[in-house]
């Protein structure tokens, strides 16, 4: 039966979900910059490309996208340059060292941006894509349909905007330490740093 695997998927899943990535990097530096709802925000945007990809792989429209390959590459080098972007962005923070008071740093548009970001740097990692099309298919059966294929990808999704959630909740209640201006700029170097490292490396990837 195919449902006998689930459980062997969500473990799976829950696994890959911890691993340190560029989901993680963007929560944590939207978080930070703007308070635990933006880091929420992020999240549900990295939690909605999931579910974006790993329905496409489901019926089908992945395996079509990871074929053609000039759309493949073209999702691929935004990725990189988005990542770019962020990375830099984080660096130049930290270099300046500059951090608004928490009650005046403005929250119009902050949600929105918060979940553009976890959007935009999820559904340009094609690595996401090609999970699902990897992955999932060790764990069907040969008649398993696109319903079923749908929950475990949707699974995967949910499981992704849990962990980010939690780790919003314990960046949220740790902030009294984590903004004072030296630990920030230790943060967003680092975060920096690791958005540089993980566009390098996408770069790098065949």
């Amino acid at each position: 039966m195919v449902w006998s695997t689930y459980g062997s998927f969500l473990v799976f899943a829950a696994v890959l979900v911890l691993v340190p990535g560029p989901d993680f990097a963007v929560v944590t530096k939207n978080t930070l910059a703007a308070g635990r709802w933006r880091g929420a925000w992020s999240a549900g945007g990295v939690a909605s490309s999931n579910a974006v990809q790993g329905a496409a792989a489901a019926t089908g429209l992945g395996a079509v996208i990871v074929r053609v390959q000039p759309l493949f590459v073209a999702v691929k080098w935004a990725g990189v340059a988005y990542l770019v972007f962020l990375g830099v962005q984080a660096v130049r923070s930290a270099i300046r060292g500059e951090y608004p008071a928490a009650e005046h740093r403005p929250v119009t548009g902050a949600a929105l941006s918060g979940w553009r970001q976890g959007f935009v740097s999820n559904i340009t990692n094609p690595k996401v894509l090609v999970f699902y099309l990897a992955v999932l298919p060790q764990f069907m059966s040969g008649g398993a349909g696109t319903p079923v294929l749908l929950v475990f990808a949707l699974s995967h999704a949910l499981l992704s905007l849990l962990y980010l959630l939690v780790l919003t909740t314990f960046l949220h209640k740790a902030r009294g330490v984590l903004t004072r201006r030296r630990v920030r700029r230790g943060l967003d170097a680092a975060t920096g740093t690791a958005l540089l490292g993980f566009s390098v490396r996408l770069a790098a990837e065949h």
